[in-house]
């Protein structure tokens, strides 16, 4: 089957899923491999519970007319989506970046929707199989995209913006992450630029932020067709801005410096490091054309979910939720912020970092320095990189344990009080457990 007569069958059933828990009546069924399954296996069951089409690549299970035989699913869907993205003439604007991706995204979300129906890549999906049916989901209504972009390897971004094509893009910022998949710093530099690079060649426009001196490098190593829009602190920045308080909710100020006017704006973001991700999602509503109340509105609005710059007030502490994820670059803007943050007593809870490869004994031995640098009155490590490096946390202020369930037990018997705590680390160290504790 081609990618039009597909197509075709799309625009009659413009419902895609992946997932058999997820079927809804009239929908197309896409029967992906994992590594542990076959969900051609699936196809049956899926045609059963509703859906009008299964997609397959396996003739074993051409049960019907039903089944729709490709060559390789996962290929069909890219190109599908490809296809339906070369019918749109609506804005996309397509982001990435080592930290602050998702978050960034939700804030412009947040600001464009204010203004336009506005569709944006749901929670994570912002990989190989979740860039196209983001593309998928966009419907003749939507007026606007955001789609977010992540990478572990080189040339994953060029191939997600072969299928979302944006016209618009920025990346966050450039750091340590993912170091086992791209080798090394600048192997993220080269993956995340491809973003910068497809926007060079097809006309786009890139929204960088003029603060960031790698950000700055990689622009000015490219030829784009029609100027950049930058954003920062630069006299010649579409919108600069500063924080003003961080205790720890941020609040900030900007500046429309096209027009010299000031405005204010309280977040419900923690997180001084957040700053250049609001002025990013500013930047995107002046540029669109929006009022600056609308803008506001739209910042105001967002409230930060999935563990990400979350704030929890309990009956004793206020917790700092940031343990989605952890990389050196952003564990070490989220030491630096609970140090600057306005508060009786802090606390910092940090667990290993995964993914570091052949430099995860010298990152984390960075953290903790970083960490014993840092204003706060407790500090605990959690996990076998961080306890590896012990001894250079002799006769200071910090404890090591090997496991989260050794750390329960500490705070259990010792528990902190009266605490602004920064709980961060890696996704697989599942800190959600010590959450209760507090």
């Amino acid at each position: 089957m081609t990618t039009e007569q597909l197509y075709a069958i799309y625009q009659q059933h413009p419902v895609i899923t992946t997932d058999t828990r997820k079927i809804t009546p009239g929908c197309i069924f896409f029967a992906l491999k994992g590594e542990k399954f076959d969900a051609n296996t699936f196809a049956q069951q899926a045609l059963e519970a509703g859906a009008a089409y299964a997609v397959i690549d396996n003739p074993q299970y051409h049960s019907s007319d039903k089944c729709l035989l490709v060559d390789d699913v996962l290929t069909a869907l890219q190109d599908l989506a490809r296809h339906h993205r070369r019918q749109l003439t609506i804005p996309v604007v397509g982001l990435t970046g080592t930290n602050g991706k998702t978050t960034t995204k939700e804030l412009i979300n947040a600001v464009l929707s204010q203004h336009f129906n506005t569709v944006a890549t749901q929670g994570n999906l912002n990989n190989h199989i979740g860039v196209p049916l983001t593309i998928l989901g966009i419907t003749s209504e939507h007026e606007m995209a955001v789609i977010e972009m992540g990478a572990n390897h080189i040339k994953e971004i060029e191939l997600l913006c072969s299928i979302s094509q944006p016209t618009h893009g920025l990346i966050t910022n450039v750091g340590k992450a993912h170091l086992e998949g791209f080798g090394s710093v600048e192997g993220v530099k080269i993956a995340k630029g491809e973003l910068y690079d497809f926007l060079a060649s097809h006309n786009g426009v890139a929204f960088i932020n003029s603060d960031n001196p790698i950000l700055m490098s990689m622009q000015g190593a490219r030829k784009f067709t029609t100027p950049p829009v930058f954003y920062g602190n630069q006299l010649d920045d579409l919108v600069s801005g500063k924080i003003t308080e961080n205790a720890p909710l941020v609040s900030l100020s900007w500046t429309n410096n096209t027009t010299g006017e000031d405005y204010t704006v309280k977040t419900q973001l923690t997180g001084a490091y957040n700053l250049d991700n609001i002025l990013a999602a500013i930047s995107l509503g002046l540029y669109f054309k929006m009022p600056a109340s609308e803008i506001n509105a739209g910042v105001e609005a967002y409230q930060p979910k999935n563990n990400r710059s979350q704030v929890v007030q309990t009956a004793t502490n206020t917790l700092i939720c940031d343990y989605y994820n952890a990389n050196p670059s952003s564990m070490a803007v989220a030491i630096e912020n609970i140090g600057k943050i306005t508060a009786n007593r802090k606390a910092l809870i940090l667990g290993d970092m995964f993914e570091m490869g052949a430099e995860a004994a010298a990152e984390h031995k960075g953290i903790i320095e970083k960490a014993l640098s840092t204003p706060v009155d407790e500090r605990i490590f959690i996990g076998h990189e961080f306890s590896a490096q012990k001894a250079i946390a002799e006769g200071k202020t910090a404890s090591f344990f090997e496991t989260a369930e050794d750390a329960i037990a500490a705070l259990k018997a010792s528990p902190i009080k009266n605490s602004t705590i920064l709980i961060k680390g890696s996704r697989g160290m599942a800190l959600e457990r010590l959450v209760e504790l507090f």
